[in-house]
């Protein structure tokens, strides 16, 4: 069964969209940036610690659900410019086990929502449900 879910911790959505849909094999989050985080507004501007707190609050939902970073088989990610991808990449790197990243798209988005310099949606495998009986 399809659900459509809305973050309590998250602003609403201003636009026609969840925040989160989950089925009985997926996880879709929708883009997210520091500015739809409470304590986003410190790290705006510094493409490091936008991307670490983006990623914590990814993995945060991800854990709502079951599941972790280690459950994402893809990425999206935006930057308000591609040449900050080294130091993007720098953070990323650090939440997920090397040698078993997501496929992922990178762009330049130089006018990602609330002035943020980063952008990050994720797909991921939901853990099954499925428990042994003994």
């Amino acid at each position: 069964m399809t659900q459509f879910i809305n973050d309590p911790t998250l602003p609403k959505p201003d636009f026609p969209g969840s925040h989160m849909v989950v089925d009985d094999h997926y996880m879709f989050i929708s883009g997210l940036t520091v500015a739809d985080l409470s304590n986003g507004d410190a790290a705006r501007g510094d493409i490091k610690e936008e991307a670490r707190l983006v990623l914590r609050e990814l993995a945060r939902m991800l854990e709502q659900e079951g599941g972790s970073l280690a459950d994402v088989v893809r990425a999206d990610v935006h930057l308000a410019d591609l040449k900050q991808i080294s130091a993007f990449d720098s953070i990323y790197a650090d939440f997920f086990e090397p040698g078993r990243y997501p496929a992922r798209t990178c762009t330049e988005s130089p006018h990602i929502c609330g002035g943020s310099l980063v952008e990050i949606t994720l797909m991921a495998t939901r853990p099954s449900n499925d428990t042994a009986e003994t």
